[in-house]
């Protein structure tokens, strides 16, 4: 997760984050992923039932819920010791997690255990007696998705009128004094509506947004298509970046994020020194550090609906575990999981261009995901990364008997 806000608009500096100490309980929630006690964000799919079918689904969402999701005695386990293992977020997802019958109660008993509950949803069953009790329930966001304006979210949800109804969810939730914010999966289909969102958060008063970049799996290989080369890759973060500025300058409010790109970072760094701007490079360098790159298992973990525990979101082939059997804690320091430990050193074992780039420190190789689906090698570059070889340092082609680089 990039903080363009944070990094490129110098936002948040270094010392915001090191007054905390870098405790995640004591560190505010816009500050969280520089924390240095890292325990996982977990992302729960709750359920893999969706009253839409969208283009982008990673997890390949059905009209029922899945026969073998957690009974109720389970799901209610996996939240208590989810809280009792001290993850700092549970976020709340699908599917689409308002048709889980427990969710409101799942919520309460996060909350209560001291875990910041965040949902993910695409609005439509949102109604404004829902809003109000999620919010006396103590929710700490709601991220309402909206791929563009209506025209391309439509088609890519796979329903018409999709985006009067998510919209009409974020100002129900607004309204209801949740805080709400937007998220967006950047896509041949919408790259070239990233300036509505933008319009629309000032429109509609909508203080944060997450681009995601879309990552593609064996099992949607049809996603190939949606996929952005380097260059619009670039086009896009350039985009987000003048007109992050842009709202910050005009005295607007506001929380822009890119998510699984972590090319992103240095990117805007370069992007920084390139304007001369040395100050605010050095701090979105010192962030970037503060922050440590890629943090699919280790930063984040994610358990699906029948209690499979993956390195995150995307990497649904990787089980490391089950609920069932185990606690998500004993799963996640499993020191006989070979990969799983490796990827919470995974610097050690990237290959190529990523081993030897000035910027491993600060990235830690992107996603691990991305790479093994195109390339079959988990610590293959990853194909999403859009910085040339002069950019990260690289002057010579035989890399294989060059040490690891360092910033």
């Amino acid at each position: 997760m990039i903080g363009v806000s944070k990094l490129y608009c110098s936002t948040v500096e270094p010392s915001d984050v090191l007054r905390y100490h870098r405790k995640a309980k004591e560190l505010p929630s816009h500050l969280l992923q520089f924390s240095e006690d890292k325990k996982p964000v977990v992302v729960w799919n709750m359920t893999r039932a969706c009253n839409l079918s969208c283009l982008h689904c990673y997890c390949s969402a059905t009209k029922e819920p899945s026969h073998d999701e957690l009974n109720e005695s389970q799901a209610y386990n996996l939240v208590h010791s989810l809280t009792q293992y001290g993850v700092p977020v549970i976020l709340f997802s699908g599917g689409e997690p308002l048709l889980h019958p427990l969710l409101f109660e799942l919520i309460e008993l996060a909350v209560k255990g001291g875990t910041r509950a965040v949902l993910s949803t695409n609005g439509l069953l949102l109604t404004r007696d829902k809003a109000l009790r999620l919010r006396d329930l103590g929710l700490a966001y709601v991220g309402v998705s909206l791929d563009g304006p209506a025209e391309p979210h439509d088609r890519i949800r796979g329903r018409r009128g999709a985006f009067n109804e998510a919209l009409a969810a974020v100002r129900i939730a607004r309204d209801a004094g949740l805080k709400v914010g937007l998220r967006l999966t950047i896509t041949q289909s919408n790259r070239l509506f990233l300036n509505d969102l933008f319009d629309l958060m000032i429109e509609e008063n909508i203080p944060r947004v997450c681009f995601y970049h879309l990552v593609t799996n064996d099992k949607r290989p049809e996603l190939d298509t949606e996929t952005l080369t380097h260059s619009q890759t670039r086009a896009a973060v350039d985009l987000i970046a003048a007109r992050t500025k842009d709202l910050l300058d005009r005295g607007f409010k506001a929380e822009v994020l890119t998510v699984d790109n972590q090319a992103d970072g240095p990117y805007l760094y370069l992007k920084l020194l390139a304007e001369n701007k040395i100050e605010t490079a050095e701090n979105c360098l010192e962030l970037l550090k503060l922050n440590g790159g890629a943090s699919s298992g280790h930063g984040i973990g994610c358990v699906s609906w029948n209690g499979d525990v993956h390195p995150d979101q995307f990497w649904r082939s990787l089980i490391l575990g089950s609920i069932k059997n185990k606690s998500f804690a004993e799963i996640w320091h499993d020191p006989n999981n070979d990969i799983l430990q490796a990827l919470k050193n995974k610097t050690q074992h990237l290959t190529s261009r990523c081993r030897h780039c000035r910027f491993l420190t600060v990235c830690g190789g992107g996603l691990r995901a991305r790479a093994y689906f195109v390339s079959g090698d988990p610590w293959a570059p990853d194909p999403a990364c859009y910085l040339t070889d002069e950019e990260i340092g690289l002057k010579s082609k035989n890399l294989d008997n060059r040490p690891a680089g360092r910033l």
